[in-house]
């Protein structure tokens, strides 16, 4: 029986494509680059992203192009490519950015009239659907985190096009899983449990301030190090998983253990409580969308679709980074912002910029992503602090675009992260 095959058919039932398990998003994603796109194939993708995404590209042999994105949720915006840029990409990687869905729909017609491969991250986006159909379902392989939706340590799909597809991608994930060890599936047992104890127990802010104090966060700031002389030389590896582990690791050292029995039945676990889950994140992003840091296409989404069930929900804010800071005082650790934008991060020797880096500056530097499942204490805590929503500098936004002039900001943050 195949690794992780009860997971794997559980996911399969739900998306209604086949499914294979991994041990993590980033490992799917990166087999379903390795599989479709030849080294040194040039991949569209949006800045405002996980720096471990940017790695992962990296890590399979392939030059990451920055696309211009809306700035009022991140993702690509198609209609702002310039058409040499489209004419001269291998593939485009979506992002879903915090669960809020691609234009999927245009990018999947531009795909399919170039001829290149549409990759899915759907790790934020489990559950989300557009026109009625699944995120994950729109292009040739798509990736999906446990991690985020069910609270676990561990675990991923990766959803393909037909059942061969599935078995040769069984055979190379095989060939990349390193053995497990029991420590290693104990604390990813545990570390869930732990931290719903603290937060249980309101000890939020003195472990997370304890934390920061002896410099146990594996990160300082909201990007892991570049470590620019080091990651050129991998370049000469790649593509090369290895070689590439200092930067992929970052967060989720086990992101390619073969994890046993103990990880897969809380796993399972887990997912059979999704539906719950999703349906509360739904009710969180209701009240989130109804506030003043909501933006202003959350909120039309919101009225006319209804609730997303969003793995977090990004609010537009002044002076963010202080209120990052201030919401640990009441208890609330923000997590996922990512700033600044990958081209501005990495550079022109490791990325190509993206055309109009404006929007996506903008974005990355005002955005603070609240955890739905936390929404009436994030909320109240943003009330008594006055936080004061934030407006793009541009117009109203459309279906297709909402990029335009905003202030630029390409300066590192320097407050830490929870991943």
């Amino acid at each position: 029986m195949p690794y992780g095959s009860r997971l794997a058919a559980q996911m399969t039932r739900r998306l209604g494509r086949p499914c294979l398990y991994t041990p993590s998003a980033r490992l799917a994603l990166y087999l379903a680059l390795r599989r479709w796109c030849a080294p040194g194939a040039r991949v569209l993708m949006s800045p405002v992203n996980d720096d471990v995404i940017l790695f992962v590209v990296l890590a399979a042999g392939l030059r990451p192009v920055q696309a211009p994105v809306s700035v009022w949720d991140g993702n690509i915006d198609p209609a702002a490519v310039p058409e040499s840029t489209w004419r001269n990409v291998d593939a485009v990687l979506t992002t879903n950015l915090y669960g809020v869905p691609d234009r999927v729909v245009e990018l999947r017609r531009r795909c399919d009239q170039l001829g290149i491969p549409l990759f899915e991250d759907a790790a934020h986006a489990i559950g989300t659907r557009v026109e009625g159909q699944p995120i994950g379902t729109f292009g040739k392989a798509a990736a999906f985190s446990l991690s985020k939706h069910v609270a676990g340590m561990a675990g991923g799909f990766l959803a393909v096009e037909d059942a061969r597809e599935r078995r040769e991608m069984e055979r190379l994930r095989d060939e990349l899983l390193v053995p497990g060890r029991l420590p290693g599936d104990l604390a990813t047992t545990l570390r869930p449990l732990a931290r719903s104890a603290v937060r249980g127990l309101h000890l939020v802010r003195p472990v997370w301030r304890t934390m920061q104090h002896l410099g146990l966060l594996e990160r300082d700031t909201f990007r892991m190090d570049l470590r620019p002389r080091r990651l050129a030389e991998c370049a000469r590896h790649a593509p090369s998983l290895s070689a590439y582990e200092p930067w992929v690791r970052v967060d989720l050292h086990g992101f390619r253990e073969r994890h046993g029995a103990l990880v897969h039945a809380q796993l399972k676990v887990r997912m059979d409580r999704l539906d719950g889950d999703l349906t509360r994140r739904s009710v969180g992003v209701s009240l989130l969308a109804g506030t003043a840091w909501a933006g202003r296409a959350l909120r039309d989404r919101t009225a006319e679709e209804g609730a997303l069930p969003l793995f977090r929900v990004p609010l537009l804010v002044e002076d963010r980074d202080v209120l990052l800071d201030r919401l640990v005082d009441h208890g609330v650790v923000c997590g996922y912002v990512y700033d600044p934008p990958l081209d501005d991060y990495a550079g022109a020797e490791f990325v190509e910029p993206s055309p109009d880096p404006s929007a996506a500056r903008w974005f990355a530097s005002h955005t603070l992503p609240a955890d739905p499942l936390l929404a009436r204490r994030i909320i109240n805590a943003l009330a008594k602090e006055r936080a004061r929503p934030a407006l793009p500098e541009t117009p109203a936004p459309d279906s297709a675009s909402g990029s335009g002039p905003s202030p630029e900001r390409g300066a590192a943050t320097t407050k830490p992260q929870a991943r």
